[in-house]
């Protein structure tokens, strides 16, 4: 069926993309609790550390945008990791309201083991999965994330 053709009327909501995409952001999310418990981690805290020791993101504000977080909720994650020791918060330069996300010695040592948690849940979930597949799956998300962008670019 078109998608011009879908009504509301006999729409379930089981088939809608958003309802698969969701279902599937859960039972990653799942999967990766499982495999970060040995490590003491949860999820929220792998993305904050994923995303610091990749250098995608420097303060508490670039996460708070990347991740949709609210900045009370974000400063209780990042309490929780810097009290486990992988990050530190520094003034940035003079300015001492501006802070600085660093991975710590343990943190940066911790980095390559959740690097390989990464590739292992893609290779799980790709399993099965041609390398055309996973390229069409590939581009197929990313237009569909441009399509719902409010501006041209994404993140």
């Amino acid at each position: 069926m078109a998608i011009t053709q879908l009504k509301a009327s006999t729409f379930d909501i089981r088939d809608s993309l958003g309802y698969h995409l969701a279902m599937t952001r859960l039972d990653w999310i799942d999967v990766l609790e499982k495999e970060l418990k040995p490590l003491d981690l949860s999820a929220p805290q792998y993305i904050v550390l994923i995303n610091v020791g990749s250098g995608r993101v420097e303060t508490p504000v670039d996460l708070c945008k990347k991740l949709q977080y609210d900045t009370g909720a974000m400063t209780r994650l990042l309490d929780r990791i810097e009290a486990k020791g992988f990050i530190r918060r520094t003034a940035h330069g003079g300015d001492r309201r501006c802070v600085v996300l660093e991975m710590t010695a343990a943190g940066r040592e911790l980095y390559p083991r959740l690097l390989q948690i990464a590739v292992e849940m893609n290779k799980r979930a790709l399993k099965g999965f041609s390398r055309e597949e996973i390229d069409t799956l590939e581009r197929t998300l990313q237009r569909i994330r441009l399509n719902l962008a409010p501006s041209p670019s994404l993140p």
